[in-house]
């Protein structure tokens, strides 16, 4: 790692992770040692706005480091095209102008990049007339060496070199933010609290009423939950330690086998981390004293050393979870916030429900789902085997996204493309091969 030119915090933080796995622990969080959360206060209750003067204050830190190589992109996903022809980051930068040109606060926006994402991501962002407030306009996250399973030796592969390294999960923000020297830079130029989301989530925007809630409640780390429905199953869930009653984040791969029906289950478990998150900096300059390292939970990552290749070497990749630093601070805090504030896009199913009329750009430039919708996005589930891929799918939607304001499901088997204009009402099934003429109205029950 030294070799590599990561800074002294960065290596630091991963020997204590390493030791801790030579240890024989394995980073999982027992049904035993929790218990659900309760009730939580709500966003939609807020009146109290932040003034001029705290708005001053805030900085939004975007993480911008994956490739969604997922859905076939050897770029960062952040520059697909989402709406109107543009992009994530476009959609971002629009976010941040309107807030300032309503508010005439200074607020900076922050790419936390990977090596792979950020020479695309500036260029894109280059048109933009300084976004980062003066301040470097982003920081790079940091890597950590895959570790075999066998005899936890780092792992070699002279094939791809570049494939020995992992990323050591969105958890390295804060590591990263020390090693980067971001955070002494946002102290000193009077900024204290940080706004964190992921770039491809378009619902994440500053709100002002949350701003000053944290402000006002002292708290020094908030993180935004909304309510678990089944298709949040798999995504880490809030709950309270038995031992001190405190706030924990538990990811899947940190639940026991035995536990993972207690862990899916939505009514027990209420609450979902949508990863937007608000950190006080002077708090996190504190708890960073020292080494420069926060002790975050490990969570152990089983994979091959090249991803595409099951039969090479078996490794572990250490990471950690941003949020988990919920469990960190005392006095951190979770506030409930509506779905409209939670748009991912992880697959192509949630890419062409956003491209389409089901969403659309509302108040401050963000994205949320059309009023028709009533807080029920449509349901979308396209062949794996023609459209997982990002070239794969935009070749049979030529013509754009089909009108899905008044769909309830689209279910595509097989391989079908759309023409311009189609409209989707109600449930329907489209089995392929197909073409669908322009200008076709699929009409099926409705829920």
């Amino acid at each position: 790692m030294r070799a590599e030119g990561l800074g002294d915090a960065a290596v630091e933080s991963f020997a204590r992770q390493y030791e801790r796995l030579r240890a024989g622990e394995t980073g999982t969080l027992a049904e035993s040692e929790i218990e659900p959360v309760a009730g939580l206060p709500d966003a939609e209750d807020l009146q109290e706005t932040a003034s001029p003067e705290l708005l001053d204050q805030a900085v939004v830190i975007k993480l911008n480091g994956g490739l969604g190589t997922s859905m076939g992109m050897t770029k960062a996903k952040s520059l697909l095209e989402v709406k109107g022809g543009r992009t994530f980051l476009d959609l971002i930068a629009e976010q941040i102008l309107d807030r300032r040109r309503r508010s005439g606060a200074r607020l900076p926006l922050i790419l936390m990049n990977s090596f792979a994402t950020r020479d695309d991501s500036l260029a894109a962002l280059a048109r933009y007339d300084d976004l980062s407030a003066g301040l470097p306009a982003d920081f790079v996250q940091n890597k950590v060496p895959k570790i075999r399973e066998d005899d936890l030796a780092p792992a070699e592969w002279p094939d791809d070199p570049a494939l020995e390294w992992a990323p050591p999960g969105h958890g390295d923000l804060y590591t990263a933010l020390v090693t980067s020297g971001m955070l002494e830079a946002l102290i000193a130029d009077g900024y204290r609290y940080a706004f964190v989301s992921n770039s491809d989530n378009l619902g994440a925007v500053l709100d002002p009423r949350i701003l000053a809630w944290l402000a006002q409640s002292r708290a020094p780390f908030l993180m935004e939950v909304a309510d678990r429905t089944s298709s949040d199953r798999k995504g880490g869930h809030l709950a309270r330690r038995r031992s001190d009653g405190g706030l924990v984040l538990r990811e899947i791969a940190q639940t026991p086998g035995e536990d993972v029906e207690a862990f899916q289950d939505t009514a027990r478990h209420r609450y979902f981390n949508t990863n937007t998150l608000w950190v006080d900096l002077h708090a996190l300059r504190d708890v960073l004293s020292g080494a420069g390292v926060i002790d975050l939970p490990m969570i152990v990552n089983r994979k091959t050393v090249d991803p595409g290749d099951t039969s090479s070497t078996p490794v572990i990749q250490l990471e950690t979870a941003m949020g988990a630093a919920i469990g960190v601070f005392e006095g951190a805090a979770a506030l409930r916030v509506p779905r409209s504030r939670f748009v991912p896009v992880k697959t192509t199913n949630d890419l062409l429900s956003l491209r389409s009329d089901a969403y659309v750009i509302g108040e401050g430039r963000a994205v949320h789902l059309a009023p028709q919708r009533q807080g029920v996005p449509p349901f979308v589930d396209l062949d794996s085997h023609h459209y997982k891929l990002v070239a794969d799918f935009d070749a049979r939607f030529p013509r754009g996204a089909p009108s899905l304001v008044g769909c309830d499901a689209l279910h595509v088997h097989g391989d079908v493309t759309f023409g311009a204009g189609v409209t989707v009402r109600g449930e329907i099934t489209v089995e392929g091969p197909a073409e669908i003429a322009d200008g076709t109205v699929l009409e099926g029950e409705r829920g």
